[in-house]
């Protein structure tokens, strides 16, 4: 008895099938992951980049007006309408043969002071924080009677700037050797 044999084209339906589950998977198993690590590395790259530009505000910030704040409005505001910071935007230290600009250039092209409000994956702001010490000191007369204590409380003399989205953070509240650090350096 002869055997029957399938269709030619019931083949061939067979064939594309297997070849686009092909190029499917290949989509899902090694393309689609670059473009997530490419995406995650730009994100990190970007907010680590705004962070730099937020500490370096700070210092700034601190040079004017002797404290650091935990207000990124007035951050903002200092970093566009400040004579100072303006100065050193568009300055040259001739010495050095470079720029003065103390602001890093952003992966998208240049710094904006804008770019400093959000942080580029989830577009959530900065956690920016800074300390409040209360130090006691007391006042003795000669006969070592004690006349008062005098309560000085110091504002903003150490910030940390954090990202939401876990890129690190730079500053510490508690430690000054940690003034301007980042955690990733």
């Amino acid at each position: 008895m002869a055997e029957k044999q399938d269709p030619w084209y019931l083949h061939v339906g067979l064939y594309v099938v297997i070849a686009l589950l092909v190029v499917y998977l290949a989509k899902i198993a090694i393309i689609d992951p670059q473009e997530i690590v490419a995406y995650e590395k730009y994100c990190k790259d970007e907010s680590r980049l705004r962070m730099k530009n937020l500490k370096e505000a700070q210092v700034l910030y601190n040079q004017r007006f002797g404290k650091f704040t935990n207000n990124i409005d007035s951050l903002i505001n200092f970093i566009t309408n400040d004579s100072l910071v303006q100065a050193l935007k568009v300055g040259f230290d001739s010495t050095m043969k470079r720029s003065t600009n103390p602001f890093w250039k952003l992966s998208s092209g240049e710094f904006t002071p804008e770019s400093l409000r959000l942080a580029p994956k989830s577009s959530q702001p900065y956690l920016i924080q800074i300390d409040t010490s209360i130090t006691f000191d007391s006042v003795i007369n000669q006969n070592k009677k004690l006349l008062r204590i005098d309560t000085i409380k110091k504002i903003g003399t150490r910030y940390v700037i954090e990202d939401p989205d876990g890129y690190g953070r730079i500053g510490d509240l508690n430690n000054d050797a940690l003034k301007n650090t980042a955690s990733w350096e």
